[in-house]
């Protein structure tokens, strides 16, 4: 199995979990009420198919509320990902929190603050 292959894989799962946000399909309270920007942003695949990290993006102040809709919706989410990619094997699905889109935002408004300092 080539690294290529979980790469697509990962895509596809990507594709399939960022639909089910889009049309509300996922009904956990914690996600659809929350207020926060909700990105799927990494989909890694391991090797063997048996499991698939999900990072996902949350921009405001919900982040932990929003993980753990998504823990406790991860059966249903399997299931779904399940019927739309055909795979001997559905891998579980581990949900974590990525906040790389954070840390780039703090790092821009920390080079912002140093050239207002030095005057440029």
């Amino acid at each position: 199995m080539s690294y290529e292959r979980t790469r697509r894989i990962g895509e596809e799962i990507k594709k399939s979990i960022t639909e089910l946000l889009r049309d509300q399909r996922i009904k956990d309270i914690r996600i659809l009420d929350s207020r926060s920007l909700i990105s799927i942003t990494t989909v890694d695949v391991v090797r063997d198919l048996k499991y698939a990290y999900i990072y996902i993006s949350v921009l405001g102040n919900d982040t932990d509320k929003v993980l753990e809709g998504f823990k406790s919706a991860s059966g249903f989410i399997r299931k779904e990902v399940g019927k739309d990619i055909k795979l001997r094997y559905t891998p579980e699905l581990i949900f974590k929190m990525d906040d790389s889109i954070e840390r780039g935002v703090n790092m821009s408004k920390l080079i912002n603050d140093l050239n207002i300092e030095s005057g440029e």
